[in-house]
């Protein structure tokens, strides 16, 4: 489709800092807000898409701002319907398996907003635009149970998610083994039957330590040992799946398609979690997805809830999607949970709008 009122005439940035209802801790963060830097294509039928990437505590946040300013120049001029071609262009253009993380989550906020209003240039959802296959996705609970979190706090996550609907929640390990374990049960306890127990250990292990510790997380009925080891160890991470009963879940620290293809490859995971922003956006989040099914492995989104559901809602192979409302404060819609799993929006686009007032609020000089 070449209709020049589908030309993208122009791509902004805004720079915002979200504070989190309370500073989470895991193995290898202390978090209290995060920096993000939001993106509007706008084409020339006024029509505009909307995306944004993040960094923690706002750490190098200018840097990602300049970055996106300047990969604009790869978009503007083309039609919102070129996606592909655009991320060629930068391929070509900046090789970004080469500089990785400012030049990717820049880009990746870019071809966010670019599907969001070819989306909205046809008054489809995105889902629907690229072939829908289901309006609901699994999910579970993320925004709690942190590493740093005490007793009473876990106990007070649990009942407030199982008000919620979840029907699976995460919890952050990393302490010692009976600590953690202690932790699990309390939260067991509290959730009741019918609840799925994550873990996340944050590349907290090495491979023999993980092993020990996934093997008594299994029979505490623990069923997901997410980067168990060292994000880029696909030979540990191998290791670790090969001698579990339950599913090991990473790939949420790597970069674009070659950075999952590399986990598949080494059999390294039974879930591969693209995140949007590392993996490059939504062109190479569903090439991703496309290389996971051919091995048969299901996809779970790491972070951007809001954003992944269009994947989940297209994707046969989505297993879950990661809940988590960090950035729920910028958005004028909300995810919404419905027995245990969240509906895939039928709003023109990815379906969340940026809070202009909650925009303003946030704002940063």
């Amino acid at each position: 489709m070449h209709d020049s009122g589908a030309l993208i005439e122009n791509i902004s940035t805004e720079v915002v800092l979200v504070p989190l209802t309370r500073p989470v801790g895991t193995s290898i963060h202390q978090i209290e807000s995060v920096g993000c830097v939001l993106v509007t294509v706008r084409t020339a039928d006024g029509v505009t898409g909307e995306g944004f990437c993040f960094t923690i505590d706002g750490a190098r946040i200018r840097a990602f701002d300049e970055m996106v300013k300047g990969l604009a120049q790869f978009a503007i001029g083309r039609s919102v319907f070129e996606a592909g071609r655009i991320w060629a262009d930068v391929w070509g253009a900046i090789n970004p398996t080469g500089h990785k993380g400012v030049t990717v989550a820049g880009f990746s906020a870019i071809d966010t907003a670019v599907w969001d209003a070819a989306a909205k240039t046809v008054g489809l959802p995105l889902h629907r635009m690229w072939g829908a296959v289901t309006d609901r996705v699994d999910a579970y609970a993320s925004a709690g149970f942190w590493l740093s979190d005490s007793t009473e706090t876990l106990v007070g996550e649990a009942q407030r998610f199982t008000e919620m609907g979840f029907r699976a929640v995460k919890i952050r390990v990393g302490h010692d083994l009976p600590t953690d374990l202690e932790r699990i049960r309390t939260v067991q306890s509290e959730l009741g039957d019918g609840i799925a127990i994550y873990t996340d250990a944050n590349q907290a292990f090495e491979p023999k330590e993980a092993i020990r510790r996934g093997l008594a997380l299994a029979d505490a009925g623990v069923t997901w040992f997410e980067e168990p080891v060292a994000a880029g160890d696909f030979a540990g991470h191998a290791m670790v799946r090969a001698a579990l009963p339950i599913d090991v879940a990473s790939g949420e620290t790597e970069y674009t398609r070659f950075g999952m293809q590399q986990y598949l490859d080494a059999g390294s995971v039974d879930v591969l979690m693209p995140d949007l922003q590392r993996v490059g956006g939504y062109t190479e989040f569903k090439v991703a997805a496309s290389a996971a099914a051919a091995k048969n492995v299901p996809i779970s989104s790491h972070f951007f809830t809001e954003y992944s559901l269009a994947v989940g809602g297209s994707e046969v192979g989505c297993r879950t999607i990661e809940s988590i409302d960090w950035f729920q404060p910028l958005f004028n819609e909300a995810p919404e949970l419905v027995d245990g799993q969240l509906v895939v929006p039928d709003r023109p686009g990815h379906g969340f709008t940026f809070d202009r007032k909650a925009v303003a609020h946030h704002a940063i000089d």
